[in-house]
């Protein structure tokens, strides 16, 4: 219970965050924006589809919900209200390709998150972390 295959062997609808350093968070349950970034203050998470180029970046505001079906970027605060320029635009697309396609190959699935952990490329993170489990402070 609340352990589904991968992706291609499954249709359940996932929300999909791209970390900052390109690992792949899926998440098969309504999730709070605070919550996955309690602790980290300094990034915002933007829905994909909201991205233009040459257009500001915004924000998902912190008591929405990520939706299933949508992939989201946690980005840093330094490019919140900033013009989306095309290398920008072009390193997001190439991270989130590469997060997908990982994913993918490693046939990663998905854990659903009663204790706040998901399943990320064949690792499992605390979701309001971005950080393996084991991974050490410091």
């Amino acid at each position: 219970m609340g352990i589904c295959g991968s992706s291609e062997s499954s249709s359940v609808a996932t929300a999909k965050l791209i970390s900052q350093d390109g690992r792949l968070l899926e998440f098969s349950y309504p999730v709070k924006v605070s919550y996955v970034l309690q602790n980290n203050p300094c990034t915002f998470i933007c829905n994909a589809d909201d991205m233009d180029f040459d257009n500001v970046v915004s924000a998902v505001g912190d008591d929405e919900e990520l939706r299933l079906g949508q992939i989201y970027f946690a980005l840093p605060l330094s490019m919140l209200r900033q013009r989306l320029q095309a290398e920008d635009m072009a390193a997001l697309a190439v991270k989130a390709s590469s997060a997908l396609a990982g994913c993918r190959r490693k046939n990663g699935g998905v854990l659903a998150g009663e204790m706040g952990y998901v399943k990320s490329s064949g690792r499992v993170v605390d979701a309001g972390v971005f950080r393996t489990r084991n991974a050490r402070s410091g």
